[in-house]
């Protein structure tokens, strides 16, 4: 059974730092594509951050140079330094794998965990 249980959120005032934390067991993130959605109160999911099982990783332009995605494979955790926040990247924040799903490719649709809650101030 796959969880993915994420952490680090909390209240922060514009231009603080947050470092998320999403822990993993029923599957090995140094052999997947890892992921970091975030979705805002009455707006879609946002993919926010990606590695690859190779450690390669990308970016929207919204977060480029602010956020960086890593991994800790004897954790079996990945986590998002967030910097020089801004109001706008308040949001829940959720990790995922990248997989074949159903015909299409994108985040496992059962393995959403409860995210967490990252709350910017200005």
């Amino acid at each position: 059974q796959v969880q993915l249980v994420e952490s680090g959120g909390g209240l922060v005032q514009a231009g603080g730092s947050l470092r998320l934390s999403c822990a993993a067991s029923g599957i090995i993130v140094s052999i997947n594509t890892m992921t970091w959605y975030r979705q805002a109160p009455g707006k879609q999911r946002e993919l926010v951050a990606t590695i690859t099982r190779g450690g390669g990783t990308t970016y929207p332009d919204s977060v480029k140079g602010r956020f960086t995605i890593s991994r800790d494979d004897a954790k079996n955790t990945i986590y998002l330094q967030m910097n020089n926040l801004k109001p706008e990247d308040t949001a829940v924040y959720y990790c995922n794998v990248l997989t074949l799903y159903g015909g299409r490719y994108g985040p496992h649709p059962n393995y959403w965990g409860q995210g967490t809650q990252v709350t910017v101030s200005s």
